[in-house]
């Protein structure tokens, strides 16, 4: 009887639910609702047998976590390329064809596309298993995120089992997780009736809810989430196919218990998406969330899929964002900063203004060439706007506000910091201290090193390293490893507990991955992307300084580089001091090298030969290979100019197919992919 009971109440209250928070069009009262929720509570606490991870008693969990996980996404989270008017968006869409055309199966055929509103919100990545949901993560870095699972369960739009009579074997959803306006009204106001300060929008106190060790708090709080995007496996079919399209996924989602955005449309041509754009930006004010742009898809999965991605985001995608809101304010002072590379960027100060959900007061101006651009004069009214609704920018001056007296301001011809006199080289925009003993520039590069997106040194935040460079006990990023608790500890504001502390993480970030040091160093044009992309090429500091040095038209000719970054590695690794410190580093145990150095020696590849028979080539890896685990034998295809894809299709050169192999074997031998073994792909790595 009590199982059957137990069962029958976790239905009603899961169409209730659903209708209540997913249609929107309730099916029963609340104290109904209430009622049997009670039952289902009463009779779980008598039973516990009969709980299970899906039932409505378990969106909120026990006691808080005490810290997230970091956890690897099965598929890659990628960031949209942004286009802020109709022109870019034509851009977009050119390349997009360019690329396309080049396919003899879509060549010729019409590009539908697929519009959305964008949600201000906040991506989350969900995993099911055989319907039910077994991890929820942040986007992270878009390879890794937190595992946020117990907090998500929270959100009452978020499915905790698939409302799918055959689901699969796996699902990866990912969406965007968001706190209604009303909602973050009551927050905000609960907040400020205790005397605690505000959040400025709705987007941060979504991603400070989500990041709450507490999920009691998380469920309080009301969070909604609208699902975008759906993965599957490739073999799985279902009841009715599945889906070809974007348009279709959708439909898959809202039929599978999802929320997804109801404002949405198919395109044939770029004028309906400009339609759809301009309708929207005045009627998107009275939603009850926050919206800032429309993304706009590719309608055809295959089509994305040949499309692919560059490093950063897909090709096949891009977010039509809405004109910034703009603010007048009134010029202070502009004011220099010097970064790790000497580059002086001028910071314009101006009166406190409210922007697109906070309070700005600084706004960079660039460089000289802005400065002179905008003719800034003491006490000028000026124009604010937040490019991209995130970072603050001078758009404007009103010159016929200033008054009669004001003066003209420019840039120093010295560095605020250390007097050195600022050069300027002929034809370059920035304005550069060259002084490397620049206390800002070295607290600047010291600051990147421990940086999280570099080594991730707890502890050592900007005003600890401010201090610590103050006093003279580090003068380059060697000297951070020669730091002693008893010297630390008996600075102002530090005690042996934080001093201990900060040995500890700095040990600790000797063993981080190579290309973590790689951009670590600092060294101009070298982000993240493009310290993972040479890692993947280079095994350690040395090889990269041979090729710089020696062959640096090989590095020009890696995809996504060119002179510019190649001449920056050239001039770094042969500056003297540069040297020294790399091997001050591998001194003090810090090797500059990573994994690929392990397994690289196992073929004689030349990365950057395009003659190569994986170059350009489209790979997928499945199965157990007998000697190369998958993040091996994915390295040395990559270095080899090769390219990792999950989904086969006929778009697909090779499968390489190890020991129970599966779905992916059956369909490569379906559509005629010519199928490798590892002992193959080891011949053509070395051809």
């Amino acid at each position: 009887m009590f199982p059957e009971r137990v069962a029958e109440l976790r239905s009603l209250l899961q169409q209730a639910a659903h209708a209540y928070y997913v249609k929107d069009a309730p099916l029963i009262e609340d104290a109904v609702y209430d009622r049997l929720f009670r039952e289902l509570q009463e009779l779980e606490s008598h039973h516990p047998e009969l709980i299970t991870p899906d039932s409505p008693t378990q969106r909120v969990g026990g006691e808080p976590a005490e810290a997230f996980q970091n956890v690897a996404h099965r598929l890659p989270l990628y960031s949209l390329k942004n286009a802020f008017n109709l022109a870019e968006l034509e851009a977009w869409y050119d390349r997009l064809v360019k690329v396309l055309n080049n396919s003899p199966s879509v060549a010729g055929s019409g590009l539908a596309m697929v519009g959305e509103l964008k949600i201000d919100g906040n991506a989350l990545a969900l995993s099911y298993e055989h319907g039910l949901l077994v991890r929820a993560a942040t986007r992270g870095d878009g390879e890794r995120g937190e595992e946020i699972t117990a907090n998500v369960r929270t959100i009452a739009s978020v499915p905790l089992r698939l409302r799918l009579e055959q689901p699969p074997a796996w699902v990866e959803v990912r969406g965007e997780a968001l706190i209604p306006d009303e909602s973050f009204a009551a927050i905000n106001a609960e907040r400020q009736a205790r005397g605690e300060s505000l959040f400025a929008n709705p987007r941060n106190a979504c991603a400070g809810t989500l990041r709450q060790l507490d999920s009691k708090v998380v469920a309080a709080r009301r969070l909604s989430f609208f699902a975008y995007t759906l993965h599957l496996p490739d073999d799985w079919q279902g009841k009715s196919g599945k889906p070809a399209t974007q348009w279709s996924s959708l439909q898959w989602l809202e039929a599978a218990g999802f929320q997804v955005n109801p404002y949405r449309e198919r395109f044939n041509d770029l004028a309906g998406v400009e339609s759809f754009f301009n309708r929207w930006e005045e009627d998107r004010k009275a939603l009850p969330y926050a919206t800032d742009g429309v993304v706009v898809k590719l309608d055809n999965l295959e089509f994305q899929e040949i499309a692919g991605f560059t490093d950063t985001h897909p090709r096949w995608a891009v977010a039509l964002k809405y004109p910034a809101e703009e603010a007048p304010s009134q010029l202070l002072r502009i004011i220099c900063q010097v970064g790790r590379t000497g580059v002086v960027t001028p910071v314009a100060e101006f009166e406190p203004v409210h922007l697109a959900g906070t309070i700005v007061s600084r706004a960079t101006l660039h460089n000289a060439n802005r400065v002179a651009e905008l003719d800034l004069h003491s006490g000028d009214n000026i124009v604010v706007r937040k490019a991209g609704e995130i970072i603050p920018e001078v758009v404007g001056v009103l010159p016929e506000l200033r008054k009669s007296d004001a003066m003209s301001l420019v840039l120093p011809e010295s560095c605020p910091e250390c007097g050195s006199r600022l050069v300027r080289e002929e034809g370059e925009a920035a304005t550069r201290c060259i002084n490397s003993s620049c206390p800002a520039i070295i607290l600047a590069s010291l600051c990147h090193w421990v940086s999280k997106k570099a080594l991730d040194v707890d502890g050592l935040g900007s005003k600890a390293m401010e201090q610590i460079v103050e006093c003279g006990l580090v003068k380059s990023i060697a000297d951070l490893y020669r730091l002693e608790v008893s010297v630390l500890a008996s600075l102002e504001r530090m005690g042996e507990k934080s001093a201990l502390n900060i040995v500890s993480e700095l040990s600790i970030s000797k063993t981080k991955p190579w290309h973590r040091k790689l951009y670590g160093l600092g060294i101009d044009h070298i982000g993240e992307v493009n310290a993972k992309a040479l890692s993947k090429v280079y095994p350690n500091a040395k090889a990269l300084k041979q090729e710089a040095l020696d062959h640096p038209e090989k590095i020009t000719s890696l995809a996504g580089f060119g002179q510019e970054i190649s001449k920056s590695l050239q001039q770094w690794f042969s500056n003297k001091a540069n040297q020294d410190l790399i091997d001050e580093l591998s001194s003090l145990g810090i090797e500059m090298g990573g994994e690929v150095e392990e397994f690289a020696r196992q073929t004689t590849i030349d990365p950057l030969k395009p003659s190569n028979p994986l170059y350009g080539k489209k790979i997928v890896l499945t199965g157990k290979l007998p000697s190369l685990s998958r993040e091996e034998a994915q390295s040395l295809i990559e270095a080899a100019g090769g390219k990792v894809i999950e989904s086969v299709s006929k778009q697909t050169d090779y499968v390489v197919a190890g020991e129970k192999a599966g779905s992916k074997l059956d369909k490569a031998t379906t559509l005629g992919v010519l199928v490798l073994s590892e002992t193959d792909l080891v011949e053509l790595l070395n051809a």
